[in-house]
């Protein structure tokens, strides 16, 4: 009797939906246009089957951050497609993401969706179109770091260049601004600065979701897909992590993936994120991954055929948290002949809380990597909260070692203040070795790219302004992306420093303290803070002592890093003020404090 009574509720409930959309004027089809149909079929249950057959470029999906995450499958000929995973809106729209229908021309297209109730407010917002805007509507967005048009963004992957190109791949969803429908996005850049947005490279397949990975130009034609082709590998994450293969001919503008994939399989839950480089020193290729919380690595001579060679992790460094995103080079040691080999990687129990990378210096015989430091030792290579998945560039000119980190902190991405887009990369970094006191730690300074953006010298080379501007004016005029770069002369203060600040009294406080041997940025008043209790924080780095300190700070938005002047430590932090900091303070009347250099970038995104 119970089961009867529940079919005669959802037979009453549906029809007083087919009443109520009739009164409202309206039937139980959709129009974008007198032209181009969406059909929705409520089924009951909360299924719902929304069909097109027309020849329009996207579907614009309605989402709602706080709605329940619902799975679509999307049927072609009545056979799933793909499924693809979004928090449709049920009481209100934040906004509206694509799905792309071009490729789908001249088919009947189903999208079968379980799970929202029949008067969710998306099944009125839904729409055909063949545009969909992209103009920039948030006040964060960066100037001078890349940030994907909409969507959510965190690891970057793949990088590598060819032909004049830098290629930038990354974890990428095009269905919403939270993490979740993980493809490989794919941006170019000529001086990795000024960015160019391309459709996504590679995405889910029937092994699962495209985690992160890396590419590399094979020469010598090694696979056999072709020489000079573009081959990356990545995590599929499906029911296992396993490691897959995909190439490009054609300079990253498309990607074949292998038939015999997976390539490499493992029982282990945590098994992902491969680093992929030639090795000239042994002919192979090597490859380090991460396998829970250590880092395994291997050999093969054409990228398809794998051995492993040994692990490392068990006892070093810092634990806590499973070992990600790894890479291995070489790197030159400062001032002297020498070069040695560095271990990166990436966990969530960094020195401020969460998100960070640590690295490991040592030798390394395509086999086996040695750390030169005692177990214990940790070195971190930024010190903020915002500087995690930190992987290199392969096959960059002159040797140069660069590195890309996501600007962000697993601890709050999906809560940061924006809803267009979510997240933003680092400056990109490059890397050298220095010594300092028997141990060998990264030396790590922004491309000298950056400062092609700077703007006219003035001649007494105390600032970059116009002649008749003073770094007071210019900090009044900014729009919240600059360049400061300080040196301070402590004399006989034990603490000095300086705060960045607005009008409505948000402020950022970098503090010297001598007695500690510190570094500080205290962002605990710098904006909006409430939106995660693990946002508001100070971080510290450790410094040396010198006479004259030198900080370079980038300001872009809703990001400050800071660097000393021999790269010997970085921080990076997420910053959302409600207007920009236009005024500079200063600490200690001991103190002696000179602007070398203050660039205000254009806005020109």
């Amino acid at each position: 009797m119970k089961s009867t009574n529940k079919i005669i509720q959802k037979q009453v409930k549906h029809l007083f939906f087919a009443a109520f959309v009739l009164v409202m004027g309206t039937s139980l089809s959709c129009y974008a246009g007198p032209d181009e149909p969406l059909t929705f079929n409520h089924l009951g249950n909360n299924h719902c089957l929304v069909q097109t057959n027309q020849a329009q470029k996207y579907l614009l999906l309605p989402v709602e951050e706080k709605a329940p995450e619902v799975r679509i499958n999307i049927l072609v000929n009545n056979k799933v497609d793909q499924t693809i995973n979004v928090h449709l809106a049920v009481h209100k729209v934040d906004y509206f993401v694509p799905f792309e229908l071009a490729s789908y021309a001249g088919k009947v297209v189903a999208f079968s969706i379980l799970q929202v109730p029949d008067n969710a407010v998306c099944w009125n917002e839904m729409k055909l179109s063949n545009e969909f805007d992209m103009t920039n509507r948030e006040n964060y967005r960066p100037v001078y770091h890349f940030s994907p048009a909409y969507g959510w963004m965190n690891d970057p992957n793949g990088m590598v260049y060819k032909d004049g190109e830098y290629h930038l791949f990354f974890q990428y969803n095009p269905y919403g601004s939270m993490w979740g429908n993980m493809n490989w996005g794919h941006a170019v850049s000529k001086d990795m600065i000024h960015w160019k947005q391309l459709p996504v490279a590679i995405s889910p397949d029937g092994l699962g979701t495209i985690f992160s990975g890396s590419c590399v130009v094979d020469k010598n034609n090694t696979a056999g897909f072709g020489v000079d082709a573009i081959v990356a590998m990545y995590t599929s994450a499906g029911e296992h992590q396993t490691q897959s293969l995909a190439y490009s001919t054609d300079n990253g503008r498309t990607f074949t993936k292998y038939n015999h994939n997976p390539v490499i399989t493992s029982s282990l839950p945590d098994f992902r994120d491969p680093n992929l480089f030639w090795n000239e020193e042994i002919g192979k290729w090597n490859l380090i991954l991460a396998a829970g919380e250590e880092m395994r690595i291997y050999s093969s001579p054409d990228l398809k055929d794998w051995t492993q060679e040994s692990s490392f992790g068990k006892g070093e460094g810092a634990h806590g948290s499973v070992w990600e995103c790894p890479d291995l080079m070489q790197l030159p040691v400062k001032g002297t002949n020498k070069k040695k080999w560095v271990l990166v990687c990436n966990l969530n129990v960094g020195p401020s809380g969460g998100s960070a990378t640590q690295y490991f210096v040592g030798s390394f015989n395509g086999k086996i990597f040695t750390n030169e430091s005692t177990p214990e030792v940790i070195k971190w290579m930024d010190w903020g909260k915002d500087h995690y998945a930190t992987v290199s560039w392969d096959n960059v000119p002159e040797s140069r070692h660069i590195v890309l980190a996501w600007m962000s902190n697993l601890g709050y991405a999906n809560d940061v203040p924006t809803q267009q887009y979510r997240s933003s990369h680092s400056i990109p970094r490059e890397l050298s070795l220095y010594e300092l006191n028997g141990e060998t730690y990264l030396s790590c300074t922004p491309i000298k790219e950056l400062e092609t953006l700077r703007g006219i010298i003035s001649k007494k080379g105390s600032f970059l302004v116009n002649e008749k501007q003073t770094v007071k004016n210019l900090l009044k005029a900014n729009k919240g992306a600059y360049e400061i770069v300080m040196d301070i002369k402590s004399g006989s203060a034990n603490e000095m420093g300086f705060t960045l600040s607005n009008a409505k009294g948000e402020k950022v406080d970098f503090v010297y303290n001598l007695a500690e041997k510190t570094f500080s940025m205290d962002r605990t008043k710098s904006g909006k803070i409430d939106f995660n209790k693990n946002f508001a924080a100070v971080t510290k780095a450790p410094i040396e002592n010198q006479s004259v300190y030198r900080v370079r700070l980038l300001i872009d938005k809703s990001s400050i890093e800071a660097f000393d002047g021999e790269g010997h430590f970085a921080m990076t932090n997420l910053i959302f003020p409600s207007e920009p900091y236009n005024q500079i303070t200063y600490y200690s009347k001991n103190g002696k404090y000179t602007i070398k250099y203050l660039n205000i970038y254009p806005l020109d995104k």
